[in-house]
């Protein structure tokens, strides 16, 4: 955590998770497709490499896609992916890639929020060890699908 003025803040940048199918031939080298970012795949000699190689290509094509003035595509269910016969006998993962430093510099806001509302926004952070701000930020992505 950084200080400034001997305020804490922050430094930490918060991760998109975006689900990804695996296909194997041969059960060691594999293929990585990520529904969600049409276009977006690649591959790896093993599963780890395979899923360290799907964390670069997301953030690659996100950051193209935030260049070229395109928002990220909201994510599909994973049941929804489930069903398209494309991905039949896939493995399927969830990668979490930090794509925040693409939507430039977190700003300050005040809001005004009832009391027990924020002491249970408060609670719910907590357990799933997010801050409150990485809570509300979450929560308004997927109320917005974004």
């Amino acid at each position: 955590m950084a200080k400034v003025k001997g305020k804490a803040l922050s430094t930490e940048i918060a991760d998109m998770k975006f689900i990804v199918v695996l296909h194997t031939d041969d059960g060691q080298r594999f293929g990585v497709t990520v529904p969600d970012m049409p276009g977006c795949f690649s591959g790896g000699d093993s599963l780890d490499d395979a899923l360290a190689s799907a964390r670069e290509a997301i953030d690659a094509h996100v950051e193209a896609l935030i260049e070229d003035g395109v928002a990220v595509p909201a994510g599909a269910s994973l049941t929804v992916h489930q069903a398209n016969p494309d991905f039949r006998g896939g493995v399927w993962a969830v990668v979490d890639v930090p794509v925040e430093k693409y939507l430039g510099p977190a700003e300050k806001i005040n809001i005004t929020v009832p009391r027990l509302v924020l002491a249970r926004i408060d609670e719910y952070a907590k357990k799933h060890g997010l801050s409150r701000s990485g809570f509300l930020v979450e929560a308004a992505r997927e109320a917005m699908h974004a």
